[in-house]
């Protein structure tokens, strides 16, 4: 196998394998219908999907550390041998009018590539998403069952994570439109939605918020946007941690909890926001309805982050709008006493010493 290339903003664990030999068949694929409204490129040959540049095209490859596939154990299929729909003694003659049968009989290198596992798990169509080959994915979309569609590979990601990873929102969207999962999480506890967060994938956030699988291919329900990973995170406080103010903007449109508590400390989005010290990104959220004096599990508010960090700007923000400076937290402690200026905190503007206004100094 090659080299894997690594962008500068991976991680140093690849979250997509590579499987190069697997396509060793698919010369042999028939090519698949298009979709209506589905442009041919111009050349004749497919083109991939669009690709923003610096994307890495060939991510690095994983192995499980007992070298064996991980099937999933989140409801997912998996693919030990060919499929009974596609090849065997025990296949059924297809229906009239069957993407099988007006594509015509399928040659044995056909079957075989239709039904290949590879070493690390991938079937054809996380492979046809790892090597950015539409006329594939498309095909694998018409041919196969959509069990398939959600079988997890040993990082326990489906072809739609992939595609997500990749920044390929023409494969996001088609995943989505035959009925991919997009609930199914992968080894990090991360759905679809949470990798495009992550990556800051703001196109592919799009399609998996608004599309919704043709009928009979899926459930068309929304997503559970308070889903959290196995660090606590849902998507807007993931998008909150990156400063992405269009995506958090994207999630509270389609109904995030902009005061869900994440499951580690019980911090808000508001919360967060303040630890990355962006005050734009506080009045956003303030503006976006944030409850101002949110408490975390020990009973700290904003405030008491700001003003412990010495973030003068972005506690005058929070007292501007309304938060509590002599609120207690678990230890007996208001914003002010942790604040490096109490003065700037007084909730007084009128302060008077025997009848005369007090005169505040910088």
């Amino acid at each position: 196998m090659s080299e894997a290339r690594k962008g500068p903003d991976e991680a140093d664990e690849s979250q997509c394998d590579s499987g190069i030999e697997s396509l060793r068949s698919l010369r042999s694929l028939p090519e698949p219908t298009l979709a209506p409204g589905s442009r041919p490129s111009d050349g004749g040959s497919p083109q991939p999907w669009p690709h923003p540049p610096g994307t890495s095209k060939e991510p690095q490859e994983k192995e499980d550390g007992d070298g064996e596939r991980a099937d999933s154990t989140y409801g997912s299929s998996s693919l030990t041998e060919p499929l009974p729909l596609l090849g065997g003694p025990e296949a059924e003659d297809p229906a009239p009018g069957s993407p099988l049968s007006s594509a015509g009989a399928l040659s044995p290198q056909q079957l075989e590539a239709l039904t290949y596992i590879s070493e690390d798990g991938d079937t054809l169509v996380h492979l046809s998403v790892i090597h950015e080959a539409p006329a594939v994915l498309l095909c694998c979309l018409a041919l196969l069952p959509q069990e398939v569609l959600d079988i997890q590979n040993n990082l326990y990601q489906t072809a739609l994570h992939l595609a997500v990873h990749l920044d390929q929102p023409g494969a996001v969207r088609a995943l989505v439109l035959k009925g991919a999962s997009r609930v199914l999480q992968d080894r990090h506890g991360d759905t679809a939605l949470h990798v495009a967060c992550q990556r800051q994938h703001l196109a592919c956030a799009r399609c998996l918020l608004e599309g919704q699988p043709e009928p009979g291919r899926g459930p068309s329900h929304s997503l559970d946007l308070q889903l959290q990973n196995w660090q606590g995170l849902a998507c807007l406080h993931i998008a909150t941690l990156q400063r992405n103010q269009p995506l958090i903007e994207l999630l509270l449109q389609n109904g995030a909890d902009i005061d869900a508590q994440e499951g580690t400390s019980g911090k808000t989005a508001l919360h967060l926001a303040v630890e990355t010290q962006e005050r734009g990104l506080v009045q956003f959220l303030l503006q976006a309805g944030a409850q101002v004096d949110a408490r975390m599990l020990n009973g700290c508010t904003p405030l008491h982050l700001a003003a412990g960090r010495g973030l003068s700007g972005i506690s005058s923000t929070l007292c501007e709008a309304g938060a509590d400076s002599l609120l207690l937290n678990v230890e007996d402690e208001t914003p002010q006493d942790l604040a490096e200026d109490p003065l700037i905190l007084l909730p007084f503007d009128d302060l008077k010493i025997s009848g005369k206004p007090l005169m505040c100094v910088d």
